[in-house]
């Protein structure tokens, strides 16, 4: 595939606030009055069950979150192959030793006005964790297998019209169904769109811009639509909801239309520009309006070429990426808007330019936020093919639901400008032998079928078997997942020209936490269960940081990274997957909390261009090493730096390429550790003192210091802010080492949401309002109410003066 040409579209109403289009098209959310239940319930489907004694939830939820966390959960013996494991053992914490495990019922109830002959209803289901069955009115309607998918029914026949509606969902969750924590419930929107039998089609609309130029771009539009003999009128509008142009279609005998606007010079789609317009689709039966959509969507080119890499509007980039997994920390696998823009904005601030789904099918809010804020996307589909990796995983759902799983994925999604190409697995097992050629070829060419203008790759960790077997020569992007040492060989062997690093570094931090001797290594371990901030510890699979900037800096057919990972996530402990109570990653540059780690400075100062980076490590709190050697580490954009003690030179340091560490890491090895002032005086090009940083030993925490991502939220009962909780000594400087117990309360118009500070084995609860810091912060999570107006978030602790924040919730965002 040499050149991929396409634009995006498609935030369909269905993720959009209740809303009625002309009285054609209503979508109704259902996230509140839902009773939940965990365990068997035979007749939990009948419209007479009493559930009066169940707990009340709103959806997205996820019912594992809450815990408690406990080693006996999931507890697996097993060889993780991945890891290159041989001989089984006991894992604890694999998958967040949270309780998701289980069966568990959710119910709710709705009323429909009474629905005209001509119309219809679909009940959409944005993921649900795990094997669903749906019931409604006492009848199942229909079921789906894997957790991630989106999926809906038409449910017309089933809908008591003018009548209370009962809808009852069955989920199970199996153990040994995943190698992280997958969450659990409804953790994903429901939605009942009501709309006319001749409509548009669910997913039917894809936009194209297979012609651009400064002067003007064409945008292709076709859409699937229920009804002969109608017409459809397509209006496209600016991001200022000008109008631009329109057109208008007969459909004579068909169901498709296939339209082509031009847009005069046209703004293009980019990380650095975002921009967005909207098509405003409209279906006709002659005078009468059937149906209509409003579509947001980009104009923008994307190529791979042999040699030369990957392009974006004509523009030779590398992707600068991380992996995600969906759980959202103390919030687990429940969607939230603000959480997810939080973290995202928190990555695009250090330089990140594109995520990966990883190692599955992404939420539609993500990808809505990812065109806004011009995040380009990698979107997964599995983790497993047809062979296992764990005992109940996809592999069982591969033969009935792969087709399905992934024309749902694509139809749902193609539209967003910000997807640059697609996955169809993550080091699957069937890397090895004919038959997984055959997979990979038959899920390559479905999504070429359903998207014919993105690529497809698959993150490959056994690239030796793919260079013999031919796997990875028909794909259309070959990923490697680590293998750096494999990157020429596979080059020279794979026929496409470039190499995607799919997956990098996990390179293993504990934010704060600081190991002495400094010194690089692999799958260290130490009493704490904590990983050094040094970052120079890695897996056995993988390898640091600097390996891979090396290979993106300097071979020209290398077309970027997704580094393993941007946040921290629950489950998979490594390396402490033996060792309770270590309950998630060490993996993340951010930690769970969404707080940096070094790490996250020192791909700042390569990744973002556009400000100045100058971070010391590590803090300067060492009571008991005095004299000792205590190496400083400084992260920079600047290739030169002189370092002080108290006033005292350590001299000057220079990057050079002697090691990879030495070209993109400023290291003083030898200084000694007495208290007081570090101060690093960074130099430019021509040897001018160009930025200063300090950090100072701290005395006794005195006082608590509160900052918060935003101030202003909006009342609708889900918008959060994240208040980032420190203490401080009598002259303001930060207490790395507190581990202070603090207590929060929320009075006003909101509540205390949840709690996390970052701790991998930290086994206190996110959702009760009290919990120890951890390297001296935490983040509290301050959720609004429906009602506008003040809000207060107060912490207190034993022996400090108590603080609070005053936040405000408004209708008007």
């Amino acid at each position: 595939m040499n050149c991929i040409r396409t634009c995006a579209l498609l935030l369909y109403t269905l993720i959009l606030p209740v809303i009625s289009i002309a009285q054609v098209r209503e979508v109704k959310e259902l996230k509140t009055n839902w009773k939940f239940q965990k365990g068997p319930e035979k007749s939990a489907y009948q419209i007479d069950f009493n559930d009066s004694d169940w707990e009340t939830v709103q959806v997205p939820h996820d019912w594992a979150i809450y815990g408690p966390f406990d080693k006996e959960i999931d507890k697996q013996t097993v060889a993780i192959i991945q890891n290159g494991e041989e001989k089984a053992s006991e894992k604890t914490g694999r998958t967040g030793a949270l309780p998701y495990i289980g069966e568990a019922w959710y119910r709710t109830h709705f009323d429909i006005p009474k629905l005209h002959k001509n119309q219809k209803v679909l009940l959409l289901f944005e993921g649900a964790m795990s094997e669903p069955k749906i019931f409604l009115n006492g009848e199942k309607v229909g079921e789906w297998g894997y957790g991630y998918s989106y999926f809906y029914f038409d449910i017309t026949d089933e809908l008591l019209s003018n009548q209370e509606n009962t809808l009852a969902v069955h989920l199970q969750n199996r153990g040994l169904s995943s190698r992280w924590y997958p969450g659990a419930g409804l953790y994903r929107n429901v939605s009942l769109i009501i709309k006319n039998q001749e409509s548009i089609e669910q997913w039917g609309s894809f936009i194209t811009t297979p012609k651009i130029s400064s002067e003007k771009a064409s945008v292709n539009i076709k859409t699937k639509t229920h009804g002969e003999n109608n017409s459809l009128l397509t209006t496209i509008y600016n991001s200022k909801g000008k109008e631009i142009t329109s057109i208008a279609s007969k459909g004579l005998n068909t169901e498709e239309f296939e339209q082509e606007l031009f847009i005069p010079t046209p703004q293009l789609w980019s990380p650095e520009n975002p921009y967005l317009y909207t098509a405003h689709t409209q279906l006709f039966k002659e005078e009468q309006l059937l149906d209509e959509i409003k579509t947001k969507f980009g104009i923008r080119e994307i190529k791979y070429e042999a040699h030369k890499g990957f392009s974006l509007n004509g523009e030779v980039r590398k992707f600068k990426g991380i992996c995600l997994h969906h759980d959202l920390g103390p919030l687990g696998a429940a969607i939230n808007k603000s959480a997810l823009r939080r973290q995202l904005q928190i990555l695009k601030d250090m330089g990140v330019n594109a995520v990966r789904s990883s190692h599955n099918m992404p939420s539609l809010e993500q990808l809505e936020l990812c065109d806004e804020m011009g995040l380009m996307f990698l979107a997964e589909s599995y983790d497993e093919w047809a062979v296992a990796k764990v005992d109940s995983g996809y592999h069982r759902f591969f033969e009935e639901y792969a087709e399905k799983d992934i024309v749902n994925l694509v139809r749902a999604t193609r539209n967003h400008p910000c997807i640059v190409m697609w996955s169809s697995g993550n080091e699957v097992p069937d890397q090895w032998g004919k038959e997984g050629v055959k997979r990979a070829q038959f899920l390559q060419d479905v999504f070429h079928r359903e998207d014919p203008t993105r690529p497809v790759t698959v993150g490959m960790d056994q690239v030796k078997a793919t260079m013999e077997s031919g796997f990875g020569a028909l794909l259309d992007i070959p990923g490697l997942n680590y293998r750096v040492h494999l990157y020429e060989e596979a080059y020279e062997t794979f026929p496409q020209g470039f190499i995607l690093g799919s997956e990098t570094a996990s390179t293993v931090s504990s934010r704060g936490i600081y190991k002495f001797p400094v010194e690089k290594a692999m799958m260290k371990k130490y009493d704490d269960s904590q990983s050094s901030s040094y970052d120079l510890e890695y897996c056995s699979w993988s390898n640091l940081p600097d390996d891979d900037f090396v290979l993106q800096d300097d071979k020209p057919w290398v077309i970027g990274e997704f580094v393993w990972t941007g946040f921290d996530y629950l489950g998979e402990p490594t390396p402490y997957d033996q060792a309770w109570p270590s309950r998630s990653s060490y993996f993340g540059i951010c930690d769970l909390a969404g707080l940096p780690k070094d790490r996250y400075f020192l791909y700042k100062s390569r990744w973002n261009t556009e400000e100045e980076t100058l971070h010391i490590l590590p803090h300067w709190n060492w009571e008991g090493r005095e004299g000792e050697t205590t190496p400083v580490f400084v992260y920079t954009s600047y290739d030169s730096a002189e370092l002080f003690v108290n006033g005292k030179s350590m001299g000057i340091q220079k990057k050079h390429e002697q090691t990879p560490q030495n070209r993109y890491r400023l290291m003083w090895m030898d200084v000694k550790y007495q208290p007081g002032t570090l101060k690093v005086i960074a130099f430019n090009e021509n040897g001018e003192e160009a930025a200063v940083k300090e950090i100072h030993t701290a005395g006794a925490a005195q006082q608590i210091l509160l900052e918060t991502d935003r101030s202003s939220l909006r009342a609708n009962g889900e918008d959060l802010a994240f208040v980032t909780v420190s203490l401080v000594d009598k002259h303001g400087n930060p207490c790395p080492t507190a581990t202070n117990a603090l207590s929060f309360t929320v009075q006003g118009k909101g509540s205390f949401r949840a709690v996390c500070n970052g701790d991998a084995t930290s086994l206190e609860l996110f959702h009760l309002p009290n919990m120890k810091l951890f390297s001296g912060k935490l983040v509290v999570l301050v959720q609004s109410s429906h009602e506008e107006g003040e809000m207060k978030l107060i912490v207190e602790g034993e022996g400090l003066q108590k603080a609070s924040i005053r936040l405000t919730s408004t209708k008007k965002h």
